[in-house]
């Protein structure tokens, strides 16, 4: 027959068993989602660069145009463009 002291003695190294298993489960998901957000800020940097790059070329781009009509200039609105035709079309 168990006693109460060796009843409790058993009981709390079962939960200290779960509770480093769960521990260590816990560690192994901490360190895959470090591992994941650091590969996806990677990526988030490497898509801003690239953005910035075709961003400054798209300036360049505008300002070569506007260089090239400059009674125009480089606004593509309504209100700027000439070419623009604000009435509905005709089938």
């Amino acid at each position: 027959m168990l006693s109460i002291k060796g009843f409790k003695k058993f009981f709390y190294q079962g939960m200290k068993s779960r509770m480093d298993k769960l521990n260590s489960q816990l560690y192994w998901q901490n360190h895959c989602i470090i591992k994941e957000n650091e590969r996806l800020r990677k990526k988030a940097q490497q898509l801003n660069q690239e953005n910035q790059a075709l961003l400054t070329e798209l300036k360049q781009k505008l300002s070569k145009k506007g260089r090239s009509h400059p009674d125009h200039g480089s606004c593509l609105c309504s209100t700027s463009n000439p070419n623009y035709n604000n009435e509905p079309r005709q089938p």
